[in-house]
């Protein structure tokens, strides 16, 4: 019989119920398992202590909670329960941080306006975790596509309610998934905001794109224009509106959705396609990488290091320009489109500071409204898990943005 160990499993419980309440570690590469074990805790916290709680049971019915160090490890125990419930009524109370900065850029009446875009008001949450039974519920066979010349990297899925005429104009919105751009999977990335407006009467169109070390920039952001593209192009025939098309995406995606709306019809990004139009009506990056060449702040040398180790595949001493060309901190301009840049402070991948630089310079320059929401004690990704309340101010927040904008872009031309 395999010999027991109590008190060692309370302080591991204990361990990562605080790892996930505030991150232990925010320097170096120690912040890659604070992040992998603090997510799903920060996010899921009821499962985890539900989870706990029925173990315990177990485990006390058969005697583990005997004696001194038994006693001290269901304390341990409890005191893990305590913070995971903390934990999770801090994202229920975290509403507001989502919905004020809205009003502060947009002003107060931006949830009447955004209502006159919005012609289905249904609100269905799903309290389970996304799988491929969420994205069939949206996603036929027929609506995946391949959008480019790249085989199973140019892909994409398209997010539609069954229901919606395919003669219709649908707002459409583009999804490009993260993963330190070596990963860039669509499946299962951002179920709860693509389910959460296709149920609204949205088109979604979520792609793949060529990754690295395999591929090497800027292919990343070629394919993602080259999808935009074939979404003006085709999108008309799954219901969508070519002329209404918006761009989302976290982390990786964060940084390439940024980059795609500021870097409008660039041809250095669009070999072969250069007249194209790759604009959108406006933005929305998550958690993103803005900045690609200070080495100055948390993580940044590494991250530096990782780029051109695996992504450009060039030392940025005698490649300085591809660096700048790719960071959307360099790339704001007077007609960006609106933009809506959401970061947790808790993020120990891609540090808050990233954020608020990103929005204080694209705020100092564009003539359009500049909306950034922080969000306290979030971790990064904070918006994947259906049942997580900020995946589910996420998804409302983000659709609120984005109706504003069609209200709003609907009555100038009217």
């Amino acid at each position: 019989m395999p010999k027991r160990r109590p008190l060692l499993r309370a302080a591991a419980e204990l361990l990562n119920a605080a790892n996930g309440l505030r991150p232990l570690g925010r320097e170096g590469y120690v912040t890659i398992p604070v992040f992998a074990f603090g997510w799903p805790t920060s996010e899921m916290s009821p499962l985890y202590m539900v989870g706990s709680m029925l173990d315990a049971a177990r485990r006390g019915l058969r005697g583990d909670f005997r004696g001194v160090r038994g006693r001290i490890a269901l304390l341990l125990t409890a005191v893990a329960w305590a913070l995971l419930w903390l934990i999770h009524r801090r994202n229920v109370a975290s509403q507001p941080y989502f919905e004020d900065p809205l009003r502060a850029a947009l002003g107060a009446d931006y949830q009447a306006i955004s209502e006159k875009a919005q012609s289905d008001r249904r609100r269905r949450r799903i309290g389970v975790p996304p799988n491929d039974v969420i994205r069939r519920r949206y996603v036929t066979k027929l609506d995946t596509v391949q959008y480019g010349p790249h085989g199973a990297v140019n892909m994409a899925d398209i997010w539609r309610r069954a229901d919606l005429p395919r003669d219709g104009k649908a707002p459409v919105l583009l999804q490009v998934p993260g993963g330190a751009w070596s990963i860039g999977m669509r499946r299962p990335q951002a179920y709860p905001l693509l389910s959460h407006l296709a149920d609204h009467g949205w088109v979604c169109v979520s792609i793949d794109y060529r990754v690295s070390p395999r591929h090497t920039w800027p292919d990343h952001i070629v394919d993602v224009k080259r999808a935009l593209a074939w979404i003006k192009e085709r999108i008309g025939e799954y219901g969508g509106d070519p002329d209404f098309v918006a761009i989302t995406g976290g982390s990786a995606g964060g940084h390439l959705s940024s980059l795609v709306a500021l870097t409008a019809d660039d041809p250095q990004f669009q070999p072969g396609f250069e007249d194209a139009d790759t604009s959108v009506v406006a933005a929305v990056p998550i958690y993103g990488r803005y900045d690609w060449v200070s080495a100055r702040g948390s993580g940044r040398k590494e991250f530096i290091a990782f780029l051109q180790k695996f992504v450009t595949k060039t030392p940025i001493v005698r490649h300085r320009q591809v660096y700048v060309d790719a960071s959307p901190l360099y790339r704001v301009r007077a007609d960006a489109p609106p933009f809506f840049i959401l970061h947790g402070q808790d993020d120990s991948i891609i540090p808050v500071q990233e954020g608020r630089e990103f929005a204080d310079a694209l705020r100092d320059v564009s003539t359009a409204p500049v909306v950034y929401a922080e969000i306290p004690h979030a971790q990064h990704a904070f918006d994947f898990y259906y049942g997580s309340p900020r995946a589910h101010y996420t998804a409302q927040a983000v659709e609120e943005f984005l109706s504003w904008v069609a209200a709003t872009t609907r009555r100038r031309a009217d």
